[in-house]
């Protein structure tokens, strides 16, 4: 099924449309979302990371996975750099370490192919860290993994500087401040980027542009959220969506 998906995974106007950040092994947050944002009406979408730092990674990976499999077009997990092991290593990495090498090898095989990201005909681009440097969003179909655009999706954080150029930063983690969110976002026609990853970055960023989501107890209980985009809605800025504890 993932073979015949997309990297750039296309959501529908006419479903509500809830967005899950990290749940790194937080099975019980992973359990809430899916029960109740369970209507046919509603499509859920986690940004990755679903695995290591928390308790119960294999089991929060493979309950997302059951639902993907259920029903691909209303549950979606895109890639985020916990998924992608078995492109480049990283540490700490306590689920991949603990598997048998036959376990690593068949998880990775299956989340290499997981989608890069997911865009809302309202403006709203959901992805794991960064934008990326493409001519337009119908690339990211084409990126190659261990890319540096790829990098950038699956790596890249956002700093409130206005001037901060991925390419002084560690190839393995791009960052990336103002003057390039403002750049990108034009480029692509993006209005809102709804991501995770950065457990220390403000909630909004640049002007309510950028959302950063944690729904996950493995950096601390300081909370767990998901947003909320209805259906057939008008976006402007991240603040239109919607946050709701879980």
């Amino acid at each position: 099924m993932l073979l015949a998906r997309p990297r750039l995974v296309r959501l529908r106007t006419e479903r509500e449309t809830v967005f899950v950040g990290d749940t790194h092994g937080d099975l019980e947050a992973t359990r809430e979302v899916l029960a109740r944002y369970s209507a046919p009406t509603a499509a859920v979408v986690f940004l990755g990371d679903t695995v290591d730092r928390g308790p119960q990674s294999a089991e929060t990976l493979a309950r997302v996975l059951t639902a993907v499999a259920a029903d691909p077009e209303r549950t979606t997990l895109l890639m985020g750099n916990h998924e992608a092991w078995g492109v480049a290593k990283f540490s700490p990495a306590d689920f991949w370490e603990g598997l048998a090498p036959d376990e690593e090898a068949a998880a990775a095989r299956v989340l290499r192919r997981l989608p890069f990201a997911a865009w809302h005909p309202a403006g709203v681009l959901a992805l794991h860290g960064a934008l990326p440097n493409l001519s337009s969003l119908e690339d990211i179909d084409s990126v190659e993994l261990g890319s540096p655009a790829w990098r950038d999706i699956t790596w890249g954080d956002w700093r409130s500087a206005e001037r901060i150029d991925g390419r002084a930063h560690p190839a393995s983690r791009p960052v990336y401040g103002a003057a390039v969110f403002r750049e990108r976002t034009q480029h692509l026609g993006v209005r809102v980027l709804v991501r995770s990853h950065q457990p220390d970055a403000p909630t909004y960023l640049f002007e309510d542009r950028c959302l950063t989501l944690f729904t996950s107890r493995a950096y601390g209980d300081g909370g767990r959220y998901v947003a909320l985009l209805p259906r057939n809605s008008d976006v402007e800025t991240a603040r239109d969506l919607a946050l709701a504890e879980v």
